[in-house]
């Protein structure tokens, strides 16, 4: 049975990382793309609708021969209710795991890095660190991505790597419940297989984007092959 002293431990822990990972930036300049993209489109439909009631407030004004003052003011209430809802909602729909295996390649790489960035504060520090770094790799991904159709192979084994394996050696050691994660299985702790994965993770991100640019495209198989062979192997340690 879990102490009241660990209990306390685990829950000042979680609290410092949620606090870092409010803190810490965006590990990648595409996270932030699709941020900004869709903040945008929410300023242009609050522009819209503002500019909607204003005219509608001018036909009807130049029909009853004007709106007077609290005419003015009724318009002006719903403008501005109507833009902030509009800047409110809807929020930007977080990629879960089901979602990047079906995310098209355009956007693949930045909502895996929204997705990764949730994850920070489940993660120990050394992890988060080694996140970044596969942000760096996502960003350099994303350009050979355009270049690959949904049904070539290369573009089901990219979805594999970062819809797949990366999601699930994630949530794997979520699972593991706190007072384990730096207890010795098979000679590794939890914390130390969760980052000799994720560095495995950014060596094959950057294997498969120099492959792609080179258009070693069946050369990819081969990686996805290993990688599952590296993975099974892992899990049965």
């Amino acid at each position: 049975m879990t102490s009241p002293a660990s209990q306390s431990d685990e829950i000042l822990e979680s609290s410092r990382r949620a606090l870092r990972n409010v803190r810490m930036p965006p590990i990648g300049t595409k996270s932030m793309a699709l941020r900004r993209a869709h903040f945008w489109g929410k300023v242009s439909k609050a522009a819209l609708a503002v500019g909607a009631v204003l005219v509608g407030a001018g036909i009807v004004g130049a029909i009853i021969d004007g709106i007077g003052f609290w005419g003015v003011m009724i318009t002006g209430l719903v403008g501005a209710a109507a833009a902030y809802v509009l800047l409110r909602y809807p929020q930007m729909p977080m990629p879960t795991t089901e979602s990047l295996r079906q995310t098209d390649l355009g956007t693949l790489a930045g909502k895996t890095e929204i997705w990764l960035e949730s994850q920070r504060p489940a993660l120990p520090a050394p992890a988060v660190t080694v996140m970044q770094d596969i942000g760096i790799r996502l960003d350099q991904l994303a350009p050979q991505l355009q270049t690959l159709d949904d049904n070539d192979p290369a573009a089901r084994e990219v979805r594999k790597l970062v819809g797949e394996h990366l999601p699930e050696l994630i949530n794997g050691y979520k699972r593991i419940p706190d007072s384990l994660k730096r207890k010795e299985h098979g000679g590794k702790t939890p914390e130390q297989q969760l980052l000799d994965g994720l560095k495995l993770i950014d060596r094959e991100i950057e294997t498969m984007t120099g492959q792609i640019s080179r258009g070693e495209l069946d050369k990819l198989a081969v990686r996805g092959r290993y990688l599952e062979l590296k993975y099974d192997t892992d899990a049965a340690q």
